[in-house]
């Protein structure tokens, strides 16, 4: 039969049949990263760096002389505050393009079964994930520029929309906007407080690694290379960073559709009695 089939060719399952804790989750969205890191983090550089441009363009046309790149200026807070949701909305927006193809690669991470990154690249339904993408960073803009609370209710319930297209595969694809909403909301908003942990604990990490390394470097290369050097090092060392929080965090919206679906719905149970049987685990996945 066919899952006999599947069975003689699977691998080590790196997504657990199991509940898991909220560090658990972030260790399963890295090892997920890690099995899919070329084509994740290829197309994560691309968006990273298209952010960039657009964010400091905005910034020169904001601020005239050497404007203060991350940080409000008393003078002009409005203009940052008008940046800083650009750049929140557009998060969204990437992220959420970056979660289809990190819930199609999490149906072979959890059965344990070889898929090539073209093979997973066909199921990721970008024309949807695509439109979901535009669709939320509207949304996200005025919803952080008119205070972020708005926006951390839209991060914390829309985020497993593009797993669970690419992972439920539902046949309306709009379904997937209220299923996100349902399964984020479920046990007192677990995957959705997860989500919003993982998204600070990459924020810290991305800071790090953006802001200290320009410091370091304008502690180094300042008398040789004048401020102007900052014009390009900041746009770069925040793309570098968020290269990889975004891949990361895609990959943490599909574990916590997996697990959600593991919590609430019984779907380990699922796919242990179709093992059983002999069928087909992967249309098990699929939510009816």
């Amino acid at each position: 039969m066919r899952g006999e089939a599947a069975g003689s060719r699977r691998h080590t399952a790196i997504l657990p049949w199991r509940a898991t804790t909220a560090g658990e989750s972030l260790d399963s969205a890295v090892a997920l990263l890690r099995q899919r890191a070329l084509p994740l983090l290829a197309v994560a550089a691309v968006l990273a760096a298209g952010e960039q441009v657009l964010l400091t363009r905005l910034r020169s046309a904001a601020f005239a002389l050497n404007p203060p790149f991350y940080f409000p200026d008393h003078f002009n807070f409005g203009s940052w505050w008008q940046i800083l949701a650009t750049g929140v909305a557009s998060e969204v927006g990437i992220i959420t393009v970056l979660g289809a193809f990190a819930g199609a690669a999490a149906g072979p991470a959890l059965l344990g079964r070889p898929a090539s990154h073209g093979a997973v690249v066909r199921r990721t339904r970008m024309v949807w994930a695509l439109l979901f993408a535009i669709l939320l960073a509207a949304v996200a803009w005025p919803a952080a520029y008119f205070g972020l609370a708005g926006v951390i209710v839209l991060y914390a319930l829309t985020g497993l929309v593009t797993p669970v297209l690419t992972l439920d595969r539902p046949g309306n694809p709009f379904v997937a906007l209220g299923r996100s909403v349902m399964l984020s909301a479920r046990g007192g908003l677990r995957a959705g407080r997860v989500r919003i942990l993982g998204y600070l604990t990459w924020l810290g990490i991305r800071g790090a690694l953006g802001l200290g390394w320009i410091a370091v470097g304008d502690l180094l290369a300042y008398n040789f290379l004048g401020e102007s050097w900052l014009d390009w090092a900041v746009p770069i060392a925040w793309a570098v960073a968020n290269t990889v929080a975004y891949a990361a965090l895609a990959c943490l919206d599909a574990v916590l559709l997996v697990e959600a679906r593991i919590r609430t719905e019984g779907l380990d149970i699922a796919l242990n009695r179709s093992r059983a049987r002999g069928e087909d685990e992967a249309e098990t996945l699929v939510a009816m």
